[in-house]
């Protein structure tokens, strides 16, 4: 296995400036798992596979969509009760969700359990989960190459110990801009980032800024980079969860230290990637994404913003 993904597998219902859908496929493993499927097919990988727990009245036909993906869902658990579920929606410049109910459902008592084959992949990526579950993942899993987490401001106000911890365990940390900031209480998001890498001696730092982008810290190296700029938004939810699934699958091709050009085409990718999420409500921007649309948009960003891309 070359990526192994972590996190919730989700029934979201969102409301947007541009509609409504109810009970859509969502959960930050989903996004980053067909995120990564996409990019296995494209950079030709081995196996992505999701661990997560659903409940009884998760639908064929979505499990369906991931297997078709082409992911391993054997560290899928089905489990007596309901699917996790948020109901959500977005207004202004969406760029936060105003959260209106979350049912934990069977996710409320999640304890990932990581198939045999997936103990040793080249990447692990813990999505946004309780630390003490991403604790309890990098037990169970020992990735090759690198181990990826992210996070979120809940943890960061009720477990900030055992987020620390956690980001102490990875060789790289996702997160956004505020949490960023929050974390190490200043609103300079460079002195934030140089905080936050040291408090945690983190390898590398990768802040997440929405439409303004994304700083990365890797060792003493910074890059910065523009997001793709997208005229109409119609649904901004997983798309940092597309990000990190792609990064995970970037970085999944090579082997050894990671390099400073390397992370920074991945990150190229994942910027690309995360621009189509939320073209569409749910998961359907990211389903509907192919190959040839992608790499046109990867040259188009490329002429945009000015920086050579690496197609790998």
């Amino acid at each position: 296995m070359d990526v192994l993904i972590v996190g919730s597998i989700a029934y979201d219902s969102i409301t947007s400036p541009h509609g409504s859908v109810p009970n859509t496929l969502g959960g930050s493993a989903t996004y980053a798992g067909l995120a990564a499927a996409f990019h296995q097919r494209r950079l030709k990988l081995g196996a992505v596979g999701l661990v997560g727990v659903v409940g009884t009245d998760f639908r064929e036909q979505d499990l369906d969509t991931l297997k078709e993906a082409g992911l391993d869902t054997s560290g899928v658990e089905v489990v007596e009760g309901s699917t996790f579920h948020w109901v959500g929606s977005y207004h202004g410049n969406m760029a936060q969700a105003e959260t209106h109910e979350t049912h934990l459902n069977v996710f409320e008592f999640f304890e990932p359990k990581v198939p045999q084959h997936g103990t040793s992949p080249g990447i692990t990526f813990c999505a946004n989960l309780h630390p003490s579950i991403q604790l309890s993942v990098l037990d169970q899993s020992t990735p090759k190459r690198a181990s990826i987490l992210d996070s979120m401001n809940l943890w960061i106000n009720i477990a900030l110990d055992g987020v620390i911890e956690a980001m102490k365990r990875v060789d790289i940390v996702v997160i956004n801009d505020g949490e960023a900031t929050m974390l190490a209480g200043t609103d300079n998001l460079v002195q934030a980032a140089k905080d936050v890498q040291s408090m945690a001696s983190i390898p590398t730092l990768i802040i997440k800024k929405g439409e303004h982008g994304v700083l990365a810290l890797h060792g003493d190296e910074i890059i910065a980079l523009p997001a793709y700029p997208t005229a109409v938004v119609v649904d901004p939810t997983g798309c940092g969860d597309t990000f990190a699934g792609t990064l995970a699958a970037c970085l999944a091709q090579g082997a050894g230290k990671i390099s400073l050009a390397e992370l920074r085409s991945a990150l190229i990718h994942a910027t690309v990637s995360a621009s189509f999420t939320l073209q569409d409500f749910g998961t359907k921007g990211l389903e509907a994404m192919t190959a040839e649309a992608y790499e046109q948009r990867l040259s188009h960003y490329s002429t945009l913003s000015g920086t050579s891309i690496d197609a790998s």
